[in-house]
């Protein structure tokens, strides 16, 4: 159990987070269907991201890891049947990401993981696969994981997706669709969600040489007979982590930049910044990245639906606000690593803080909060989370605090650096 320290914060800090995590796992993957070598510099290591390149040498890619880089040496596409079922632990984009590039593959695959992923829905994307005659199913034939896959040469043709759960589904067709004889076409029937992250991975594509159309975030075209080029590519700092450290600043009333960040990336989780800016913080970008500084705050209503991850992190900030704040449309937070509306509700209520969700969101109202024993639920979000808290309420304890090795192994190092 980990014990935030209530010490005093420093008024001003610096902090670098680590590479994003949902640009390594897409890096990673277009990298290992690439035309060569790729060097992929600043990848997050992290439970997560290392289970994606765990499952990626089951299908006979080779990924080392030199410390400073990683290199991926790129296949054509061509993927060997894996020996055994690819395990991925609770890495929902892992499993999501890799179930669609199994499709592309040769033979039988049997993607797996820990119980709670045993939870987490995948129908929406079996169920595109199997428009494009994939044999795609649910095991347990429960609409989760573990999910069967046979790989085979994919003609192409029109796959209509819902993708009210998770815009990952998309993102998964999109990266094995260059590799569709005829090209791909993707109608979006519902959804999706957290849209920012679809712009990243059509970032990545591009960024590799692949070529894709689109009509908004309803329709979309990949050419197939295309293939990822090889070269050397940097992951940026994760703007999710980020929000931590800009929420510490928030409730302590410092300033916090973190290195390396601007406005104009494509994860949605910078924006978190600019909600804290409605709240009343100070929200200034310079050249070496982003600095928040705290004031009084007051409560708002906001739309979460393009940074969901960002939810639990609100809430904590929303305790310490005056009023209520109001956080919508993301109510497919209930399958995530945790039910992250109902867990954050839980433990804000055991601080005292009155809070309540919904099928859509959550509402919190700020109040005088106290010290609390916080369950993590083996969620490294929920853990990161109410650690910001712990910075101003003594006596708020951490349960299982190593869970936070899923996305930053290295969080606890770096939060306790804004220390004096």
């Amino acid at each position: 159990m980990k014990k935030i320290r209530t010490v005093s914060v420093k008024k001003s800090v610096s902090v670098r987070v680590p590479g994003s995590k949902s640009f390594t796992h897409r890096i990673l993957i277009a990298s290992a269907l690439s035309d060569g070598v790729c060097r992929i510099e600043n990848p997050l290591r992290s439970e997560d991201t290392l289970l994606t390149a765990s499952g990626l040498r089951q299908m006979g890619i080779d990924i080392t890891d030199n410390g400073s880089h990683m290199v991926v040496h790129g296949n054509g596409g061509v993927l060997k049947p894996a020996a055994g079922e690819i395990f991925l632990g609770n890495s929902g984009t892992s499993v999501r990401l890799l179930t669609g590039i199994c499709a592309i593959g040769s033979g039988r695959y049997v993607i797996t993981g820990t119980e709670r992923m045993g939870e987490r829905p995948i129908q929406d994307l079996l169920d595109g696969l199997q428009q494009l005659g994939i044999r795609a199913t649910s095991v347990k034939k429960n609409g989760c994981p573990p999910v069967e896959i046979f790989g085979k040469t994919v003609e192409g043709g029109t796959v209509c997706l819902d993708c009210h759960i998770s815009s990952q589904y998309l993102s998964s067709i999109l990266l094995m669709a260059p590799f569709s004889v005829k090209g791909l076409e993707i109608k979006v029937v519902k959804g999706p969600v957290s849209r920012p992250y679809v712009d990243m991975t059509l970032e990545v594509m591009g960024r590799l040489g692949v070529t894709a159309h689109r009509e908004g975030y309803e329709k979309f075209f990949v050419p197939g007979g295309q293939v990822y080029r090889s070269g050397a590519y940097a992951v940026e700092p994760d703007c999710s982590q980020a929000g931590y450290f800009w929420a510490s600043a928030a409730v302590n009333g410092t300033s916090v930049k973190v290195d390396g960040v601007d406005f104009g990336t494509t994860q949605g989780d910078v924006r978190f910044a600019q909600v804290l800016g409605e709240m009343g913080c100070l929200v200034k970008e310079d050249d070496g990245g982003i600095t928040v500084t705290g004031s009084t705050l007051s409560g708002i209503d906001v739309d979460m639906s393009d940074m969901p991850d960002m939810v639990p992190t609100l809430a904590v900030v929303a305790a310490f606000a005056r009023g209520t704040t109001v956080i919508r449309n993301v109510g497919h937070l209930k399958a995530k690593e945790s039910d992250r509306l109902g867990s954050v509700v839980k433990e804000l209520s055991k601080m005292g803080i009155e809070a309540v969700c919904n099928d859509d969101g959550m509402t919190v109202a700020g109040g005088k909060a106290h010290a609390a024993a916080i369950d993590t639920y083996n969620d490294h979000r929920m853990a990161m989370s109410f650690a910001v808290a712990g910075l101003r309420v003594p006596g708020i304890q951490i349960r299982d605090e190593s869970c936070v090795s899923k996305s930053f192994p290295n969080f606890w190092e770096v939060f306790e650096s804004m220390y004096e």
